[in-house]
């Protein structure tokens, strides 16, 4: 053969296998070393503390005692193995997409008519906010179900979150996440599937649904964006509620307008302004990173484990906040709120509501950082098939209340099946 043929023949397989590796779906198994453990401890003891707050509640963040406390125990007590062990358990797979590895796992119901359906967290959050979840949702026979109510299951980190790689580019924005995940789906098959998201989640979701991919029948949402413009401007310059409110809609103002005035929000403004400064301090000590994360309004009623029947216990926020530190993901999940520049993830306006045609369904939880009332829902979103506010359950509805949110999650996709 004539060499230079030879050439471009070799030139053409190596292209052809470098594109067949690029889409290659791959197992996945987590296996921290000992010695990232032993730093993490020796970290932990070595921390500086600062004085305590000047105040008795959490205004300012974390309060020294409680936090302590838990820290302490993450220090001694706490064991990452059987996080580690958890997700072992569970298909665990990687897969490159638009250069990014996205690590996701991939539970398929023994029902020969699941449904499937991708599942997106936000921040502070990772894929352990669905661990309790995924039994039911999957096989939910074995749970007291029926089997007409089975998904498969595909829940993937984000890009920048948990076991996912970091983005070494900017544009990484929630459209982009969407599109990404699309393609997940149809790489692994699935020529129709369902959506859901709350927290970062909501907007990958929501612009999922505004995309409209083959295969997408509909969305969940458990934190939507319903803010209507007017509200939205009204909130911005501290103004009254507009006079035509309804009761209900006047309650959710002046809740969302305590929010923003008691700087409940301001850690979303951080990221979205300077992540790269907030990552030097959280990679470099694991307490400033705990603190950090639990300054998040979904933590608000949490009580640190002192309450054991408390949903999600210490243990499991531990297994957050360890996943967040083992993959120094501090800076890189940040990033997510700068590319949003910051676009409301609670605005209908600035979500593109009224683009999606597709039908949505929305459970909103009562402990949430803010509660739509079902007029702005339907306001926003013109193809509202479900609209539920639970009696219980706040912003990490399938941590905090997993059987309840597998109701939720089962019914609003029922007539799309």
């Amino acid at each position: 053969m004539n060499p230079r043929c030879t050439l471009v023949l070799a030139l053409w397989l190596c292209t052809l296998l470098t594109a067949f590796a690029d889409d290659a779906v791959r197992p996945f198994h987590v296996a921290v070393e000992e010695k990232a453990l032993a730093d993490l401890r020796q970290r932990i003891a070595a921390t500086r503390w600062p004085d305590k707050e000047t105040v008795d509640d959490a205004s300012q963040g974390a309060q020294l005692a409680q936090l302590q406390a838990l820290v302490r125990y993450w220090g001694t007590d706490y064991d990452w193995r059987k996080a580690e062990a958890q997700l072992n358990a569970l298909p665990q797979f990687v897969t490159t997409i638009d250069g990014v590895d996205i690590h996701f796992i991939w539970v398929r119901s023994p029902s020969p008519n699941a449904l499937p359906m991708i599942m997106t967290h936000g921040w502070p959050g990772s894929v352990f906010e669905f661990i309790k979840v995924i039994g039911p949702l999957s096989d939910p026979v074995a749970h007291g179900g029926n089997a007409g109510d089975a998904f498969d299951l595909v829940i993937p980190s984000i890009p920048g979150y948990g076991f996912s790689g970091k983005p070494g580019g900017t544009g990484w924005d929630p459209d982009r996440v969407a599109q990404v995940w699309a393609q997940l789906m149809q790489r692994l098959g699935y020529p129709r599937y369902v959506a859901q998201g709350g927290d970062w989640g909501g907007p990958i979701t929501g612009a999922m649904a505004r995309q409209a991919p083959p295969g997408l029948r509909g969305i969940h949402l458990n934190l939507p964006a319903t803010i209507p413009p007017e509200t939205g401007a009204a909130l911005a310059v501290a103004g009254p509620a507009p006079a035509e409110f309804s009761a209900q809609e006047r309650a959710t103002y002046e809740a969302v307008a305590a929010l923003i005035k008691q700087g409940n929000l301001a850690y979303s403004a951080m990221m979205a302004a300077r992540p790269q400064a907030i990552g030097y301090g959280v990679a470099d000590s694991p307490v400033a990173l705990a603190a950090f994360l639990l300054v998040h309004p979904g933590f608000s009623r949490w009580r640190y484990g002192a309450d054991p029947q408390q949903s999600p216990t210490r243990d499991q926020v531990l297994d957050d906040i360890t996943l967040y530190w083992l993959t120094n993901s501090g800076a890189s999940s940040a990033r997510l709120y700068w590319e949003n520049k910051g676009r409301s993830p609670l605005s209908a306006s600035a979500q593109k509501t009224a683009e999606i045609s597709l039908p949505v369904a929305i459970t909103v939880f009562p402990d949430d950082v803010y509660c739509p009332p079902e007029s702005w829902a339907r306001r926003a979103y013109k193809n509202l098939i479900y609209f539920r506010q639970a009696e219980k359950g706040g912003h990490f509805a399938a941590w905090e209340q997993p059987q309840l949110f597998t109701e939720e999650v089962r019914t609003a996709f029922r007539s799309l099946r």
